[in-house]
């Protein structure tokens, strides 16, 4: 198992030891009196870059929906001493890889930009770096991690299981059952493509499991989770519709024994692009992908199937177009709960595929909401009931409709459509990645309907 904490790359070895030969040069040249080094000459940097302190910080994250923060540490650091600052969109890039990696973290040079790290040592060269590049908007946040975690602001983690591939371990929601909670960032190296809700539901004589994992090792760091908890055996896993993070992991359960079941449309999902999405989640995941194969599940359903666990039936039900071909929802009667996979919401701003139709995702909320879940676990995020779950995926669906339907009917174009105010919806995860490409598929959808 590749320990997240431990498995930096060659590349961040060399950025460790560079910085560390280049405060020996600054040490030596202030011993002989040489240029200006060391903290006279980060004093200096300081005099020629923006400097804000917390206030303003807080200011910027809740009126500038286009912010970048950027924590210059590197990523054991963050994971080992608290995390990051949890912002609008919040990046690492350490501070020697800046020139290297920023062309694509952030491509347009008038972005505002905040960095930071834990003392304000290194971030000040940071700030002054990107100016050098042609950022325009640079700000240092000089207080630093430390006192912005010490003073209780809202910080993130990258990973929240140091000794496991999983991002966090499985968390009890009621009585037998679990859920693995994903990062609401998209799937990255740092999180092992962990950005998805991993579930499970114990019976009496076994196992379900919804979601196979984005990759073999991950789905293995699941079930070792699972034996922990139950010594039952895993039944059956699940896959809530046929993207990468739901079903690369299936080749992992069928070694175990285990039965990978899907609906009919995400297992012709799986057949059409599964190899270019497991090639997708390798060149992310290096070798965090090893032993990922791709493979088909073992059985697949239309309408409805029932899953007995011996004391507690779960009903696997396809309700309607929703989110991707294939979404299913796993509904416990006995327990009011639904495992909603990503027909429902909360937490990051959902995300609207090609062939996502909206419309049909609304009707097909109709039947959702007749369900009258107390409890859902969403794809994404945190458990939460039906009014949370209700507010950002169907009344954002019918909010965003509504302001394309305006552009249209007012002959605008597609510039006119990304510009709709989606700012009601701006301090969710991924807005910033996710709010225009929403608006431009929202508006060609409606251009013909």
């Amino acid at each position: 198992m590749f320990c997240s904490l431990f498995s930096m790359n060659k590349r961040y070895l060399v950025s460790i030891v560079a910085a560390q030969l280049l405060l020996a040069t600054f040490s030596a040249g202030a011993q002989e009196g040489g240029p200006l080094v060391g903290l006279e000459y980060l004093e200096q940097v300081n005099q020629r870059i923006r400097n804000i302190g917390t206030a303003e910080l807080e200011a910027l994250i809740a009126e500038e929906p286009s912010l970048v923060i950027i924590d210059v540490r590197h990523e054991s650091e963050v994971n080992a001493r608290g995390g990051m600052i949890d912002g609008r969109r919040e990046i690492i890039v350490p501070r020697g890889w800046l020139e290297f990696r920023m062309a694509n973290e952030v491509p347009e040079k008038d972005t505002p930009i905040v960095v930071y790290c834990g003392i304000n040592q290194r971030s000040p060269l940071a700030a002054e770096t990107l100016e050098k590049m042609g950022y325009t908007d640079v700000r240092n946040y000089a207080p630093g991690f430390f006192e912005w975690r010490d003073l209780g602001k809202p910080i993130k983690f990258t990973d929240r299981a140091l000794d496991s591939m999983l991002f966090r371990k499985p968390e009890r929601v009621m009585d037998n059952v679990w859920s693995a909670i994903g990062a609401t960032a998209p799937g990255s190296y740092a999180n092992s493509g962990h950005n998805n809700n991993l579930s499970f539901v114990i019976g009496e004589t076994g196992v379900l499991v919804m979601n196979a994992g984005d990759n073999y090792l991950l789905a293995r760091a699941l079930h070792d989770e699972v034996r922990k908890i139950t010594g039952l055996p895993v039944k059956a896993v699940v896959l809530e519709n046929g993207q990468g993070h739901a079903m690369l992991g299936t080749s992992y359960w069928q070694e175990q024994g285990v039965p990978v079941i899907a609906h009919v449309d995400a297992a012709k999902e799986i057949e059409e692009y599964g190899a270019e999405v497991l090639a997708r989640m390798q060149l992310r995941n290096g070798e965090k992908a090893r032993h990922t194969q791709l493979s088909m599940p073992d059985r697949t359903f239309d309408t409805e199937l029932v899953i007995d666990l011996g004391g507690v039936e779960v009903k696997l039900m396809y309700l309607g177009p929703a989110h991707s071909p294939g979404d299913i929802v796993a509904w416990i009667p006995s327990k009011s709960l639904v495992i909603s996979g990503d027909m429902a919401f909360h937490q990051r701003l959902l995300p609207i595929f090609e062939h996502t139709d909206t419309a049909a995702w609304i009707e097909t909320w109709e039947r959702f909401a007749a369900l009258e879940a107390k409890i859902v676990v969403p794809g994404h995020g945190d458990p939460t009931d039906m009014a949370e779950v209700t507010r950002y995926t169907r009344d954002y669906l019918v909010y965003l409709r509504e302001r394309i339907a305006e552009v249209i009917d007012d002959g605008g174009d597609l510039q006119q459509a990304y510009a709709v105010d989606q700012s009601p919806y701006a301090h969710l995860d991924t807005f910033y990645e996710l709010a225009g490409r929403n608006a431009d598929r929202v508006f060609r959808a409606m251009e013909f309907e």
